[in-house]
């Protein structure tokens, strides 16, 4: 099964395409639905409320109880959230049920199918592969369904029959095919059979890492914040300048932006070091010029500077999450692996809630001021990537070993970090935060 995480990447695929592809149809919405860019954006950000409940029970409990009984509800529940946004086109009670239901689904793949991938890209199943390449098989199958969801679904709802329906029976049917494709493949994670109280699965030791809190933490809100402005915010802001293609426009956007993330993730690997931050701090810097012509494209309405402003902050989203992974990755242990992704990414989905808030200030201040703050604030976290750049490297102990008061099973590949860490007595959210 050298090719096993194939299958696994695909639910990773089709769940991110159902999670991405109502970005571009926000202009549908506020268009034929009469939908409000307030409300528009809260439901943007609504599959938040599932997603981190997704990644901060999933993964733990998937260290637990294995890979298998936690990732197959994923693509079930991806599928429920796509035929119930198809249902309710004109009814936000119902598009609000849709996507917390895409977000529970997106949780699940991206805590656990990160992981599965992660294990399944060893050379315990893949002789000779290289340590990066689970983090950076998870990013490019996840980035590669945000990207062709948004633009299929946007050339759907632009020119097909049934737009606010037909994208989504779309991945219904996608969704299900990748469920088919993972049934048969091995678990890399046996259930515990000495597996303790559940309470403390849900402690994650390697979130209070000093060097996920100092380094990749800081950088984790930037994933899906730069991500959001270029193919959330922009495009309504440049709606009214293509009158008749403004959906059509917005899933332009998402492609070049997703798809610019994409290219830098294959060309990103040259950047990984055990002993540095490197792809982390290129990520921020390019974040910088990213957000300063975003600015410039509210100033203007230029649709030319939008596309090249979605692209540099593409480049930046690309970057951050494959740098973020791959230090999450070194920093955890075969007991933390899932957990400690899951925490990653309810720190990194942050970010999603940029349009709403954007969108709630503006009256009062400016787009473009508002992205000028948010370049200087890039800057501001870039100096703090760098600060950490080459301090508390996690680095691994000969054999594995199972944290006091938390005894699991210790048969999973991978090392197990010497801890560099502060203590964490609390739950994942908490242990995010402190």
């Amino acid at each position: 099964m050298t090719r096993a995480w194939w299958r696994v990447a695909a639910v990773l695929f089709a769940v991110a395409w159902g999670g991405n592809e109502f970005t571009p149809l926000l202009v549908l919405y506020r268009t034929r639905s009469h939908l409000d860019l307030l409300t528009v954006d809260v439901l943007l950000a609504a599959y938040v409320l599932g997603i981190v409940p997704g990644l901060l029970v999933g993964g733990p409990l998937s260290d637990r109880y294995g890979r298998r009984p936690l990732m197959l509800p994923a693509p079930v529940l991806g599928a429920i959230g796509s035929a119930v946004l198809a249902a309710g086109a004109h009814d936000p009670a119902l598009l609000f049920v849709g996507r917390v239901c895409s977000g529970v689904a997106l949780g699940l793949v991206m805590a656990v199918g990160t992981s599965w991938v992660k294990e399944l890209s060893s050379p315990a199943y893949e002789p000779g592969v290289d340590s990066g390449a689970g983090a950076r098989r998870a990013s490019l199958a996840l980035t590669t369904g945000f990207g062709l969801g948004a633009a299929v679904a946007a050339a759907l709802a632009q020119w097909g029959p049934w737009p606010a329906q037909t994208p989504y029976l779309v991945n219904v049917t996608i969704t299900v095919g990748a469920l088919v494709a993972v049934l048969g493949v091995d678990e890399t994670r046996p259930r515990s059979t000495h597996p303790g109280r559940l309470v403390d699965d849900l402690r994650i030791p390697a979130a209070g890492h000093r060097r996920f809190l100092l380094v990749v933490a800081p950088t984790a809100p930037w994933v899906f914040g730069t991500a959001a402005s270029a193919y959330a915010i922009l495009p309504s802001l440049l709606a009214a300048r293509v009158p008749g293609l403004a959906v059509g426009l917005a899933g332009l956007m998402c492609l070049v932006a997703l798809g610019c993330g994409v290219l830098v993730q294959l060309a990103g690997r040259r950047l990984d070091s055990p002993d540095d931050a490197r792809g982390l701090g290129v990520g921020m810097l390019v974040a910088v010029p990213g957000l300063a012509l975003a600015g410039a494209t509210a100033t203007t309405g230029s649709v030319a500077l939008g596309l090249v402003a979605a692209a540099v902050l593409g480049c930046s989203y690309g970057l951050l999450l494959v740098g973020g992974l791959q230090e999450v990755q070194r920093i955890a242990g075969p007991d933390d692996l899932a957990g400690l992704t899951a925490v990653y990414y309810s720190v990194a989905y942050l970010g999603f809630f940029v349009p709403a808030v954007l969108a709630g200030l503006h009256t009062v201040v400016g787009y473009p001021s508002m992205f000028v703050v948010g370049a200087a604030l890039a800057a501001a976290c870039l100096g703090v990537v760098l600060l950490g750049w080459h301090r508390h490297l996690p680095a691994t102990a000969p054999a594995p070993r199972t944290p006091a008061g938390r005894p699991r099973g210790t048969d999973a590949p991978g090392p197990v970090p010497v801890p560099d860490s502060v203590p964490v007595s609390s739950g994942p959210a908490r242990s995010a935060a402190s």
